[in-house]
């Protein structure tokens, strides 16, 4: 039977790390969360915190990849930590809500900036956009199925496109952008209050932009020497976009007052605008499209190994457990991955997609980390080339932040929330219904 092959490198698996993350969220939602939080230095203290956060996660992250490097990340960690029931509602969230929003909101920038580099309001189109972003999720789904390396080489040039372009945008605006719009001035606090429940929906939109430094723990058995290579991507690729993040933000409000920040849904094409007017502006949108692109087809590598791990363990439905003989990739999970993310973006709006996202997974973020806790304990002699600097101190500040959101959320938004979780717990009952004794 035809197996899944260690192929991925420590460079590539950095690779993958940075080119999940950095998609569409660092150049689609500065606008909302200006618009959340109106005063310059409490919008930028939202990327540095949540950054704080996701660093706390990814050193966490980084002992139960390194501890148990087996394809599934998450599911692994959860079935192991607290149970099959656990891992079960984890990739039923996955499989209906979680893995369709990323993918819907990363195709759905990629649709965006694509018209935008032609000169077409995407607000005006907005089903152009759709049946673009649909499309793209179709071609990183036939990629990824035609090998790993393939799909991990197109991230690999992707990442090194936007990363690049990334840090062009942020010394050009602070070189040559005092003789255009630039000022300092417009990093200064302007004063606005901000509703501590508000706050916390601006940081729920910047956990969006942040996300990706666990997934390529999905991939751990493509992964060579995964008890060296898994913990070190993780922590230097997340340590990396945090620094990229923070300083693109501080780039935007250097060359943009926050009031044109909440204003600019594709606020790098409106500041690389400012600098070289129309040419700056589809420059950056090709960035954007390349960046976009990685990141789906980076996510489109990593996620489907959710659902092959899962029904490999007699937990989901046996097909999608499949290898393809020729060019060994789960080629079933990944085209049920693009099924999904091809509907969900056909249906709901970024705004939509991205709140979902998070709400539906950092539950389960906060559930792997502190399974850390309980496989000390039950677990003791686990070989752990790598243990989490700060233990049990960071752990804990990552779980804390994750409590902090989903409280935050219900009380701001306690309709759609609970709707969410809805959704996410009618996993247990198809667990015990249908599953259950199959696992067994």
């Amino acid at each position: 039977m035809p197996t899944l092959v260690r192929r991925l490198g420590l460079w590539s698996s950095i690779g993958i790390v940075i080119g999940i993350t950095i998609g569409g969220g660092i150049f689609r939602t500065p606008a909302g969360i200006a618009t959340r939080v109106p005063d310059p230095v409490l919008m930028l203290s939202v990327w540095i915190i949540g950054g704080l956060v996701v660093l706390c996660g990814a050193l966490a992250f980084a002992e139960l990849a390194a501890s148990m490097p087996e394809t599934g990340g998450m599911y692994v960690y959860l079935r192991e930590g607290w149970g099959r029931p656990y891992a079960f509602v984890y990739g039923w969230a996955q499989a209906v809500l979680i893995r369709a929003a990323a993918l819907g909101g990363i195709s759905s920038v990629f649709g965006e900036y694509f018209l935008r580099v032609f000169g077409v309001d995407p607000a005006a189109h907005p089903d152009w956009a759709d049946y673009l972003a649909a499309g793209a999720i179709a071609f990183a789904a036939v990629v990824n199925i035609l090998g790993v390396q393939l799909g991990a080489l197109f991230v690999g040039l992707s990442t090194l496109t936007k990363f690049g372009a990334l840090t062009a945008l942020v010394l050009l605006s602070f070189l040559l952008g005092g003789g255009h719009s630039g000022s300092w001035s417009h990093l200064a606090s302007n004063g606005a209050t901000v509703e501590p429940a508000v706050y916390g929906l601006a940081l729920i939109s910047v956990l969006w932009a942040y996300d990706g430094f666990a997934d390529l723990s999905f991939a751990s058995g493509e992964v060579k020497d995964p008890q060296r290579n898994l913990p070190r991507a993780i922590v230097f690729g997340t340590l990396a976009i945090i620094a990229i993040y923070v300083s693109a933000n501080m780039a935007y409000l250097y060359m943009n007052p926050i009031e044109k920040v909440q204003s600019s849904r594709l606020v790098a094409a409106d500041t690389m605008a400012s600098l070289f007017g129309q040419a700056g502006a589809a420059f950056i949108s090709i960035v954007v499209m390349i960046s976009t692109f990685g990141s789906l087809m980076g996510s489109m590598l990593a996620s489907p190994r959710i659902f092959f791990a899962m029904a490999d363990d007699r937990l989901f439905f046996k097909p999608i457990a499949a290898v393809h003989p020729r060019y060994h990739t789960p080629y079933v999970a990944i085209l049920f991955a693009c099924v999904l993310g091809m509907a969900m973006v056909m249906t709901q709006t970024f705004e939509q997609l991205t709140d979902t996202f998070v709400l539906a997974m950092w539950p389960f973020y906060a559930l792997s980390v502190a399974a850390i806790y309980r496989l000390r304990k039950t677990h003791p002699h686990l070989q752990r080339p790598y243990k989490v600097i700060g233990y049990p101190v960071v752990p804990a500040v990552f779980i804390a932040a994750a409590i902090y959101l989903v409280v935050n959320a219900l009380i701001a938004d306690p309709k759609w929330t609970s709707i969410t979780f809805a959704v996410v717990l009618a996993g247990l009952p198809v667990y015990y219904l249908l599953f259950r004794q199959r696992a067994a």
